[in-house]
């Protein structure tokens, strides 16, 4: 479970206009007709063909737990792409991300300076290059550690330097002990 990852993915939902399908038969549907066949959902899903087929004609409604959310999962990765496509557009050129957090903050600054790490609350407002950025990271199959260090330069930028108002000679954000984060767009 990736805490970042899946915390962009949730604000690029926020964006889609129909909800996803939500039974199993309209799914695997859905499913069948995205990938042209139960051949390749049956693939996806590590199920039989003959599974994804009695899905599709309703002869099934109710699967096991683990093949429920592997299909939800597939389902909402699949789901809307063009309004995904603009909602990630929309933040890396003009709207920038919102990130709410409540994790361990603090930094490497010159001697004499209070740079104690605290848990703080923060909700920033982060420009559009670190939106970029970060899309730009999780499509290229970044881990959490990476999509983390982006976060904590922008919190350093924004929130710590005030866009370069104060604390110029901050050099690191120490980003840890995250309790949660939530993105918005």
């Amino acid at each position: 479970m990736s805490l970042f990852g899946d915390g962009l993915d949730a604000a690029v939902q926020k964006a889609f206009t129909r909800p996803a399908p939500k039974s199993a038969p309209a799914r695997m549907r859905y499913l069948v007709k995205q990938l042209g066949g139960t051949k390749p959902v049956a693939r996806m899903l590590r199920i039989s063909q003959r599974t994804v087929e009695r899905y599709v004609k309703d002869q099934i409604k109710k699967p096991r737990p683990d093949l429920a959310a592997r299909l939800e999962r597939e389902v909402k990765r699949r789901w809307q792409p063009q309004i995904r496509a603009r909602a990630r557009q929309k933040a890396a050129t003009t709207g920038g991300i919102v990130i709410d957090t409540r994790a361990r903050l603090g930094y490497t600054a010159p001697v004499g300076s209070t740079d104690d790490a605290r848990i703080r609350h923060l909700t920033v407002a982060l420009p559009p290059q670190y939106a970029a950025r970060l899309f730009d990271a999780q499509q290229a199959g970044a881990g959490d550690q990476q999509l983390q260090r982006i976060v904590a330069e922008g919190l350093k930028e924004m929130y710590f330097q005030d866009g370069g108002r104060r604390a110029g000679s901050l050099e690191e954000v120490r980003f840890t002990d995250i309790e949660h984060v939530e993105f918005d767009l």
